[in-house]
């Protein structure tokens, strides 16, 4: 399926409640890069902690890719920096910081398989067992970034320790695909409203100022 027509498809999924999508327990929202969390759940994550679901936040890299060589932000300041905004995001959203994680795998080189990925995995599956969550939501796995595609197959390995969890994926960079992309299969799933928590989620994406 070309991805023009599987997005519009996306697009037109039916939407669900809150509780369909989190079996009325809590969720998991896995990002390659701070900010991912923002743009593609920012919206659940509100609606989640508005409604007292558990919610666990759990960022891969450590984001320092976004300024290659620079001098104003090396990449140990940059770190620190992604790791605050996304901090401050999470609060725009109603989720308490020690419920955010951050793995710290390199920027760009996110892997999606090996030691480090398996390491990820563990530490994926830990923050779905203390939430006692149902679902994971993680980038699409045609994404057109490394990181995003490592981290749909750090999500599946997760999902090994985790068999009984649901696993849904959201769009990031897949919305800028070339419309004559092949992406496979019709899209499944479902949609949500968070028409009610866009202020929050603005603010979210505004924190992220990097």
């Amino acid at each position: 399926m070309r991805a023009d027509a599987f997005l519009a498809a996306a697009e037109a999924l039916p939407l669900a409640s809150l509780d369909e999508i989190a079996g009325g327990r809590g969720v998991v929202v896995v990002a390659p890069h701070p900010d991912d969390e923002s743009l593609g759940c920012g919206g659940l994550i509100a609606q989640a902690c508005a409604f007292g679901l558990s919610v666990r936040v759990v960022i891969l890299s450590d984001g320092v890719g976004s300024h290659p060589n620079s001098l104003s932000h090396p990449p140990d300041r940059l770190r620190r920096l992604r790791e605050r905004e996304t901090l401050d995001a999470a609060r725009a959203l109603g989720l308490g910081t020690d419920h955010v994680s951050f793995l710290g795998l390199p920027d760009r080189f996110v892997p999606r398989c090996g030691t480090d990925a398996g390491t990820a995995a563990d530490r994926i599956a830990d923050a779905i067992g203390e939430s006692g969550a149902d679902t994971v939501l993680v980038t699409w796995v045609h994404d057109p970034h490394c990181d995003h595609k490592a981290a749909a197959a750090i999500v599946r390995l997760a999902r090994e320790r985790a068999p009984w969890v649901r696993l849904m994926e959201y769009p990031v960079w897949g919305w800028s695909l070339p419309p004559y992309t092949d992406v496979g299969d019709s899209p499944l799933g479902v949609r949500l409203d968070v028409s009610h928590h866009l202020d929050a989620k603005r603010a979210a994406v505004a924190s992220h100022r990097s």
